[in-house]
């Protein structure tokens, strides 16, 4: 298999995967459990995502790694297992990827806020991400996809912690904005442009957008960002934004609409195109056919 950004330098549009969160709770994850505990405990179920992701078309399958960072972890008293809990999120990826796809090293916010907001020093987020990162690497990742950030004082530092451990590995860094009658901004107050250029002044490779929104808005936001950078783009929207039904929480967006809606994505010239929250094997697949359908003509 070719590398990320060579792949992407060619012209090609690859498949991300889709929600791991919505697939951990269809398949007994409770509210408040530690997600990345199950990967001690049932490795099976996350070798049975990426399969169902892979068998998609999916060209990139994240790790179960989004909160496997030590600070992130000591939440659940399991700094001390963070080692292990990183190496088998990458084994049973790895073992179902083989050479059909990338193995993306999901890394999500540390959960504390930063000083002068909070009390978390920046340094110590840094080095957390350092820690989680070797591991990551270590285990054989092919990429790093920093997600869901709001603070771009802390994705800033997720990135250059990914490139200080590897500067090799390719990163992408998405950041969740919620739209305003100003514009989308982050809940922390970030521009789309701001985001553009913090991101790649840290060194990601592809920058983008992941989470809190439904694909007509993610659209929106790739064309900011197509506008503030030069740099390939990636963008993973939800199934739109979750509905409450019968006491059941449901994200309305159907495969067949979101994929409809993300041949805009192609005009754009996106390079990644992917899912997050709702999002599920059989979105990635109608989005898998739209592009391959799109290319063919």
């Amino acid at each position: 298999m070719k590398p990320l950004l060579e792949r992407i330098a060619e012209g090609e549009t690859l498949i991300a995967d889709g929600a791991m969160g919505t697939m951990l709770l269809e398949r007994g994850l409770s509210p408040g459990e530690c997600p990345e505990a199950l990967n001690l405990t049932r490795p099976e179920v996350l070798e049975e995502i990426a399969g169902l992701y892979l068998a998609a078309g999916a060209d990139l399958l994240e790790t179960n790694t989004f909160g496997a960072s030590p600070i992130k972890l000591a939440q659940y008293h399991l700094a001390a297992r963070m080692e292990e809990i990183n190496r088998a999120a990458v084994g049973a990826v790895r073992q179902v990827a083989g050479a059909r796809a990338n193995v993306a090293a999901c890394c999500g916010p540390s959960g504390r806020l930063l000083k002068p907001y909070g009390d978390a020093e920046p340094e110590d987020v840094y080095d957390s991400y350092v820690k989680q990162m070797e591991c990551l690497v270590d285990a054989g990742v092919d990429c790093f996809c920093i997600e869901t950030m709001t603070d771009l004082t802390e994705a800033s530092l997720a990135v250059r912690a990914a490139k200080a451990v590897s500067p090799a590995v390719p990163v992408t860094a998405t950041m969740t904005f919620d739209p305003t009658p100003k514009g989308f901004y982050t809940i922390m107050g970030v521009t789309i442009e701001q985001a553009a250029a913090g991101l790649q002044e840290a060194g990601a490779d592809v920058v983008g957008s992941n989470c809190g929104n439904g694909i007509e808005h993610m659209i929106q936001i790739a064309r900011a960002f197509r506008k503030s950078s030069d740099l390939p783009l990636i963008i993973q929207s939800n199934a739109g934004l979750p509905e409450t039904r019968d006491g059941v929480s449901v994200y309305p967006e159907t495969p067949e609409f979101m994929a409809d809606k993300a041949r805009e994505l192609l005009d754009i010239g996106v390079s990644i195109i992917g899912g997050c929250c709702g999002t599920t094997p059989e979105h990635i697949r109608a989005i898998r056919q739209m592009v391959d359908s799109s290319v063919k003509r």
